[in-house]
């Protein structure tokens, strides 16, 4: 059996921008939270009913579909940095996708 570690790390940076942190604490809901949010939400049903397929998948079969996994890996990498944009753990914009 291959066990997943949870490992989340971010790099501290040397120097963060002010002029990004005034506009982040002021818009960024707006330019951050709404289509990001947006697509995350959209995402987000699409992974409801993924992990109800591969549940099913697991009960039946005993594997965890790599195709299944890597969508849901996906959305939750692009959560995790989103989040860690708008909790001021980073100055770099989150991409729109859930690759490495």
């Amino acid at each position: 059996m291959v066990e997943y570690p949870v490992k989340y790390s971010v790099e501290y940076p040397e120097k963060l921008s002010r002029g990004i942190l005034i506009l982040r604490t002021l818009l960024g809901w707006i330019y951050v939270g709404v289509p990001h949010g947006v697509c995350l939400m959209l995402y987000g049903i699409a992974c409801g009913v993924v992990l109800f397929i591969s549940w099913w998948a697991v009960l039946f079969t005993g594997k965890f579909p790599k195709s299944l996994f890597d969508f849901l890996l996906g959305y939750f990498r692009w959560g995790a940095r989103v989040g860690a944009y708008m909790s001021f753990m980073t100055d770099k914009y989150p991409p729109f996708t859930g690759k490495e």
